[in-house]
């Protein structure tokens, strides 16, 4: 009776760790089915159809049970993190800052987005010509919100 219970409750450990860490149809899942269904026809086989139908009873609701407590919120509200993320999007009102035709230089290469400063200001900006290495002078073409287009200054 010792391996029939091990194998069930192997199979039932590996069901958990299907539903809660490898979502999807995986080894894990097959192996859980596969180690319950070995233990519930070793129980019928060893020890007769009475035990047989018991054992495949109490595994079907042991089954049921422990995922259900496995997927309630306080179980693994231990292991959550809590941490919140304050970070923000850039919301200055860019528009008021940079204008058209303002020049300033890359600070990254443009591919086709990268970072530009302007009048001291360093944003995201996106070329329109193309790639513009790095500490490249550009132009300002357009300011819409905070996305700014750029192109790169042709040198004469």
């Amino acid at each position: 009776m010792t391996v029939v219970i091990i194998l069930i409750v192997l199979g039932i450990l590996l069901f958990v760790i299907e539903f809660l860490l490898v979502p999807g149809v995986t080894i894990a899942g097959i192996g859980g089915l596969v180690l319950s269904v070995l233990g519930v026809y070793k129980a019928f086989n060893d020890f007769g159809s009475t035990t047989g139908v018991w054992v495949l009873i109490a595994t079907l609701t042991l089954s049921v049970f422990v995922i259900a407590m496995s997927l309630r919120a306080r179980t693994w509200n231990r292991l959550m993190l809590k941490t919140n993320v304050s970070g923000t999007v850039d919301t200055d009102i860019t528009e008021d800052q940079i204008k058209v035709g303002d020049q300033g230089q890359s600070l990254t290469r443009l591919a086709p987005m990268g970072k530009i400063e302007v009048n001291g200001i360093v944003r995201e900006a996106k070329s329109l010509e193309g790639y513009v290495d790095e500490h490249s002078k550009i132009e300002v073409i357009s300011v819409e919100g905070t996305r700014i287009s750029v192109k790169p200054v042709k040198k004469i």
